[in-house]
């Protein structure tokens, strides 16, 4: 079910005021009719691959109640591996089955033997790299001893199942996450409302920057031969805006749905286009993955205490292993390499941490200097998202050699861009004002009861008049 579709909105009313006036007598009853409600918004794809989220939440709720009951190391590592096996197992034949069978007979095939082998028609579950990390954390934080195994099979099964970040994110923590299963939800009008405006938000990024951009970055990609070098690199710089308009706008209304039931999801992007470098882009973009890899992989891995040299490894593995959990290509892969190396010169030089807080805090516009390195940095950005945007590595570098042509200062081609301008331009004056807020519609400036309602009618109308109500999934349902 998407959010951007008529079932969805018949759904979210339905479930909302079942889950506050119906099934509000007991926390129980209210996680019980979640998981009913989430299993159906998942269903809505393909009911068969519910089958593999709940033996999943089922093998890992057992084996942390194991856990709890054993202080054997050797019984605690097997009982972990178990959850490992499964979980990476499942991800591993539905996601990258294809890819390591044509992989291997790719690479036979250069020393001149010819394999064959007939690959699966293998359908990938939505969201099974979201479910499955969410699982194996609470697998690995119970290992550790930073959370206690819970009893309450209800709770565990609603804290996997949640609908709204099932499919997509943010990533959430049992510690964090969790524990709000097991206590009692009060509605609160205030959080609701916040959460409204979020969800606002949300689907203005995505069905009128996300979807509006996406028409143009379809007819580039598809057929990049047909234009100048300029007119790739404005596909380039607005795929750019359609991923984060896309995959933000899904979080921005993941939050806020979350927040009409009682639940406070993370903050899963930060206004990542103006970082000032590719460490501050990493601390911004997708932050519940990249956290994620950096307490489950990278510090296990010894982080940054095992030597220059060791660090730098680590790093180049998160970022490799980043880029190939965004799906089974080697465009993802080197997409990820390209930001480990641009991160490198960053830890060699020990400047990685130095843009910590918000760029030009307290001050209206950013100093010369920090527009310069925004503009770098989203520059950037920009040419890495063309492998992750690519259907092949030669497409690719096809692509960016293209680019860099004698006609890279021609007048673009294309027509009808100038409401995406408008619109784009539209949503980063909003974002650039509320860069010290957690979304574009709250706090700040809009605390003024006038220009907050002015706002909403504004992109009420930009939605309705200029959005693209296409139905489009969201690019990372493919992830």
């Amino acid at each position: 079910m998407l959010f951007n579709s008529l079932p969805y909105l018949i759904f979210i009313p339905i479930v909302f005021f079942s889950y506050w006036y119906i099934f509000n007598r007991s926390l129980k009853l209210q996680n019980l009719f979640l998981i009913g409600a989430s299993y159906l918004f998942y269903g809505w794809w393909d009911w068969r691959f519910l089958g593999l989220i709940i033996f999943s939440s089922t093998v890992d709720y057992l084996i942390g109640l194991q856990l709890g009951k054993t202080e054997k190391k050797k019984d605690r590592r097997s009982l972990l591996w178990i959850s490992i096996l499964v979980n990476v197992g499942f991800l591993g034949f539905f996601k990258y089955f294809n890819f390591f069978v044509e992989s291997f007979i790719d690479a036979f095939s250069f020393f001149g033997l010819q394999l064959h082998a007939n690959t699966l028609s293998i359908v990938l579950p939505v969201g099974i790299s979201f479910y499955t990390f969410q699982t194996m954390s609470y697998t690995f934080d119970v290992y550790k001893k930073r959370v206690p195994p819970t009893n309450d099979v209800i709770a565990f099964f609603a804290y996997v199942s949640f609908f709204p970040q099932l499919v997509a994110g943010p990533i959430e923590r049992a510690e964090r996450f969790l524990s709000q299963f097991l206590e009692k939800r009060s509605f609160n009008y205030g959080e609701a409302v916040d959460g409204m405006r979020q969800i606002l938000w949300g689907f203005f990024k995505k069905i009128a920057i996300a979807d509006n951009c996406a028409v143009y970055v379809d007819q580039i990609f598809g057929n990049p031969d047909a234009y100048p070098s300029s007119t790739l690199f404005l596909g380039a710089v607005l795929f750019a805006f359609q991923i984060y308009g896309d995959f933000s706008g899904y979080s921005d209304i993941a939050i806020g749905t979350a927040r009409l039931f009682g639940f406070n999801l993370m903050q899963n992007f930060a206004y990542p286009y103006f970082s000032r470098d590719i460490a501050e882009f990493w601390r911004r973009w997708h932050i519940s993955l990249s956290t994620w890899f950096r307490d489950y992989l990278y510090i296990p891995l010894g982080g940054s205490w095992g030597g220059k040299w060791l660090t730098v490894r680590n790093l180049f593995i998160i970022f490799i292993v980043s880029g190939f959990w965004h799906g089974a290509n080697w465009t993802f892969i080197i997409w990820g390499a390209l930001h480990a190396l641009y991160f490198l010169p960053l830890f060699l030089t020990e400047r990685n941490r130095v843009h910590m807080d918000v760029v030009a805090k307290n001050r209206w516009f950013p100093s010369i200097k920090e527009f310069f390195q925004i503009g770098i940095t989203f520059l950037l950005t920009t040419f890495a998202w063309i492998f992750f945007r690519a259907e092949t590595v030669t497409g690719a570098w096809s692509y960016l050699s293209a680019i860099f042509s004698r006609d890279i200062l021609a007048y673009p081609a294309g027509s009808g861009l100038t409401a995406v301008w408008h619109l784009l331009l539209f949503m980063i004056v909003i974002e650039w004002i509320q860069r010290e807020e957690s979304h574009g519609l709250t706090g700040g400036v809009f605390n003024n009861r006038f220009l907050r309602w002015a706002l909403y009618f504004a992109l009420f109308f930009m939605i309705m008049l200029l959005g693209n109500f296409t139905g489009s999934d969201f690019i990372y349902f493919q992830f």
